[in-house]
């Protein structure tokens, strides 16, 4: 039998017998990676352990501590769940069951909705069929024997989706008697999948779209351990004690109503701390040189369809009449930003204009997927427009990557930068998409900045930077985003006069930083569980009088905090001092000042600190000037 080489990842090449599979490979490497590996990439492309491999193959041996291994165990264990819900409840239809960015979920259309107990039952049959250790096997058919194999088995998304496959051939997984229209690859068989959990169950339209069948969503998890999905179940319960919808209420920050889905009310505490937010952002941008404006909400159809949003975004936007007239209410701030652009002649010398704008915008989000501060139909984005010449364009973008690490690390957040690249529906030619790219690419390279490539992820008008925020838990938030634009300049027709006295197109640079206020507050909440720092806290101090006759010496100490800005409040109820104290500690105020007979006697008030406890007795001068100094220094370290 004659042999064929292979080429590893790092270059080096192996010799195998003609017919060695993947599986293969990764034995001959190590017995480890052969117990760990759940797949390969072969040239490029994803396969499954058993496929067959051709000399000079260049072979990558994936597991699960790998993101591409992690997607295909997960979406294997969409698989076992799917079997699990076929064999328990057989007049379920199948739908969609991806892998996603934390987990997996299957789709089902069921005559009931899926219950906790059914969960629990489900997850049962799925380890059963662990141990029964079926393999995965890969079917290639015809396109029209794939319609005969789900029409017997009456699977009419199936069919659906089978039809709109423009290939002759497709690829169906099997495991026992369960059947899928799948790409693959898949793990070996059932019995890899060592530890999941299913975690919750949702409504779910057909393809996203409102106008088709709800159907049943199941969301799950897999890992190739049990002590990881055992760290991971623990921290999805911190992240329970942190949900900023719960907190949010029981702080009195903000609340969502029924009369308006979807839309944040803030209450007076949450509008302390959004106008801290707002007035820290405007103080850093007018440090950095930028001017404000404010645009208006609703703008004219016209202006819509000559910016792209009209063909690009229309779904995402409402829509209004004025005077018989089509208007829109703004999905996006920069066409107001390109008006105000365009009131005045500008020349090369004025140039970067930067324009700095904390703009309420609105799209229309399905129901399913709203969720607290996080997914909204209306929001604050702290936009930014620069307007600059072709060779400023480098400065530029580094100088909005210093004020965003300067944001960044103020509130304690470490992040990580991703590259997105053009889209399928986007405007413009590939020289403008290419050299806009290239731009992002040179700066990020020039700072130094590691970052990761997101093929096709960018705007409808240009590449873009991203910055996902790392909070307390690991998880990842995407907040800033840096969007290069020659597309908008062209558009509308911009210019400036460049040193020569010649009009010439000015380049766009679209950025945010905190993204939405909303949901930076509501990353704020759960990243320090509702405790936030002396800065931020709606309440800074409260005041605790031991018994009522205590009460006019409290309101003496307010008079005295309110004179340096010191956020205070007196509880004046009738109630013990034990009391008064873990009610400010449920409300997770920084400080509380507690006093009575003695301490009015010698001017001093008896402090506790949040998460410290009894720090004793000192004069309210010296308190008042501690606390402004913590104030000052910004403190970064969030309490737990």
């Amino acid at each position: 039998m004659s042999n064929l080489k292979v080429i590893l990842g790092d270059g080096r090449k192996i010799e195998l017998p003609e017919g060695a599979t993947l599986r293969d490979v990764a034995f001959r490497i190590s017995p480890e990676l052969g117990e760990e590996a759940i797949a390969g990439i072969v040239n490029g492309e994803k396969k499954d352990l058993n496929y067959t491999l051709q000399d000079n193959d260049r072979v990558e041996i994936l597991t699960f501590s790998s993101p591409e291994g992690k997607e295909i165990y997960h979406h294997s264990t969409s698989h076992l769940m799917a079997q699990a819900v076929k064999e328990l409840f057989p007049e379920a239809k199948l739908a969609i069951g991806p892998a996603i960015e934390d987990g997996f979920y299957y789709d089902f259309e069921v005559d009931r909705p899926f219950t906790p107990e059914d969960m629990a039952i489900i997850e049962q049959k799925m380890k059963e069929i662990v141990e029964r250790d079926l393999p995965f096997q890969r079917i290639e058919a015809s396109k029209e024997e794939a319609i005969k194999i789900f029409e017997s088995r009456g699977e009419v998304y199936k069919l659906e989706l089978l039809k709109e496959i423009p290939e002759e051939k497709v690829s169906l997984y099997q495991q026992g008697e369960y059947i899928d229209l799948c790409r693959g690859p898949h793990v070996p068989s059932t019995g890899k999948i060592k530890a999941f959990k299913l975690l919750s169950i949702a409504g779910a339209y057909w393809r996203g779209n409102e106008k088709n069948k709800m159907l049943q969503r199941i969301y799950g998890i897999s890992f190739a351990k049990e002590s990881e999905l055992e760290d991971y179940l623990r921290l999805m319960e911190e992240a329970k004690r942190r949900d900023h919808r719960k907190l949010g209420k029981d702080l009195e920050l903000f609340s969502m109503h029924e009369e308006g889905v979807g839309f944040p009310f803030f209450h007076p505490k949450g509008m302390i701390l959004r106008n801290i937010l707002e007035n820290y952002w405007r103080e850093e941008h007018q440090k950095s040189g930028y001017s404000e404006v404010k645009t208006p909400i609703i703008l004219h159809k016209s202006l819509w369809m000559r910016s792209g949003h009209w063909e690009h975004y229309q779904e995402n936007m409402y829509f209004t009449k004025i005077d018989e007239e089509d208007y829109a209410i703004k999905p996006m701030n920069c066409p107001g930003s390109i008006l105000i652009y365009k009131c005045n002649l500008h020349s090369y010398r004025e140039l970067p204009l930067r324009m700095a704008e904390l703009g309420l915008v609105h799209r229309h989000e399905l129901s399913g997927v709203l969720h607290g501060l996080f997914r909204v139909r209306c929001f604050t984005q702290d936009d930014a427009h620069i307007f600059m010449t072709p060779e400023q364009i480098k400065e530029e973008i580094k100088g909005v990557i210093d004020l965003t690490d300067r944001l960044y690390k103020t509130f304690g957040f470490s992040y990580q930068v991703e590259l997105s690249t053009k889209p399928e529906k986007a405007m413009g030619s590939e020289e403008i998409w290419e050299k806009a790219t290239k731009g992002l690419e040179e700066a990020l390279k020039e700072k130094e900045i590691p970052y990761t490539v997101n093929e096709g992820g960018g705007a409808f008008y240009g590449p873009k930077i991203d910055f996902h925020l790392q909070d307390c838990l690991g998880r990842s938030w995407q907040c800033g985003t840096i969007q290069l634009d020659f597309i908008m300049p062209e558009k509308f027709d911009l210019f400036y006069i460049n040193q020569e006295g010649e009009k010439e197109r000015p380049v766009m640079l679209h950025r945010t930083i905190l993204g939405s206020i909303e949901r930076f507050i509501g990353i704020l909440i759960e990243n320090c569980a509702g405790a936030f720092p002396v800065w931020l806290a709606p309440v800074q101090v409260k005041l605790l009088p031991l018994a009522d006759r205590h009460i006019q010496y409290g309101k003496h100490i307010r008079e005295e905090l309110v004179k340096y800005n010191i956020r205070a409040e007196l509880e004046e109820m009738n109630e013990k001092i034990g009391a008064k104290i873990r009610k400010a500690e449920l409300e997770k105020v920084p400080y509380m000042l507690i006093f009575g007979d003695k301490e009015i006697e010698e001017e001093l008030v008896a402090v506790r600190k949040r998460g410290e406890g009894d720090l004793g007795r000192i004069k309210i001068t010296q308190f008042i000037a501690d606390i402004l100094q913590e104030v000052k220094n910004n403190v970064k370290e969030y309490e737990n």
